[in-house]
């Protein structure tokens, strides 16, 4: 892929958008104009050591792929295709662009492959499956809508945190990624200690750009979730960030609480706080191995918008 291609291929991914919004319409518009997905497009091919590949028939583009490397050690020597990293007018189109592109990611050494893929277009999703991968994570959006779960559920009660709760804050945090090793999902993330755990909270609990909440029974914390700007988020980024959109980032409750609905009303409780805070939508993610957060957020209205693939080559 050369940079007289950006141009064609911008082209490529405002149409796949254009598809995309017409079956999320919460998606933001603007992408499906040509010059904005240009630019997006361009921004990945500047990314340090992008690479991919162009198809072309009978001289013109019809899809394009491209990816790039990130130097968290967390997922081994990889390269990632993000939203705006990929365009094909069919998805065989779409096996053959990889074929080219990986020989080269495998050449260097990149065996751990990551694809951010338009979670409506079955055709392209089955491409990617055909290719080896399966799917890893998920995101999801919902309406700004208030979910009428106020009250008290079963002895639960959630409010705002305090700064009595920090304890608690702190070790919610452990919960999640203890959680996220344990079967089926086996992740591999580094767990802070509750010590660093104590200490950023102590100092970041007065930043008013996230509103913290906590479930609990009868003075019991179980559990806590967090809501900010999606703009806040690292991973939601170019055509999988909405305009104007609240963000439920985080989520966790102990484990001997679990089962009571705490995570459902937490959740309903970001939502709500979304909704008085003026913001259009709610965008979450959650990885689908994860059993009780793929259950739980699409209850509570979330519909899947990207689907996040991931396949290791053994080499």
């Amino acid at each position: 892929m050369e940079s007289a291609d950006l141009a064609a291929c911008g082209a490529l991914l405002a149409e796949r958008h254009r598809r995309h919004l017409m079956v999320e319409p919460l998606l933001s518009v603007r992408f499906c104009e040509v010059g904005a997905a240009v630019r997006e497009v361009t921004a990945a091919f500047e990314t340090t050591d992008a690479s991919g590949a162009v198809a072309l028939r009978d001289g013109v583009p019809v899809g394009f792929v491209l990816g790039a490397p990130k130097s968290s050690p967390l997922w081994g020597p990889n390269v990632w295709v993000e939203a705006a990293g990929l365009a094909a007018t069919d998805g065989e189109v779409m096996r053959d662009l990889y074929a080219m592109a990986a020989a080269r990611w495998v050449g260097e050494g990149r065996t751990a492959h990551y694809v951010l893929v338009p979670a409506y277009d079955a055709e392209l999703v089955r491409a990617w499956f055909r290719l080896g991968f399966g799917q890893q994570h998920a995101h999801g959006v919902r309406p700004a809508v208030r979910t009428r779960a106020g009250g008290e559920l079963n002895g639960l009660t959630v409010r705002r945190a305090v700064r009595a709760d920090i304890r608690a804050l702190a070790e919610l945090d452990l919960e999640l990624p203890r959680h996220q090793g344990a079967s089926p999902t086996f992740s591999s993330g580094v767990v802070s200690t509750l010590e660093e755990n104590l200490a950023e909270w102590e100092e970041s609990f007065a930043d008013d750009g996230f509103a913290t909440f906590v479930a609990e029974v009868d003075g019991d914390v179980l559990g806590s979730a967090i809501g900010c700007a999606l703009e806040k988020s690292s991973t939601h980024l170019s055509l999988a960030r909405l305009d104007n959109a609240g963000f439920l980032g985080f989520a966790a409750v102990f484990p001997h609480a679990r089962g009571r609905g705490a995570g459902r009303a937490l959740g309903a409780a970001v939502i709500d706080w979304a909704v008085d805070s003026g913001f259009d939508s709610v965008v979450t993610d959650w990885r689908v191995t994860n059993l009780l957060a793929s259950r739980t957020w699409p209850t509570l209205g979330f519909t899947e918008t990207f689907l996040r693939l991931h396949r290791t080559v053994a080499t």
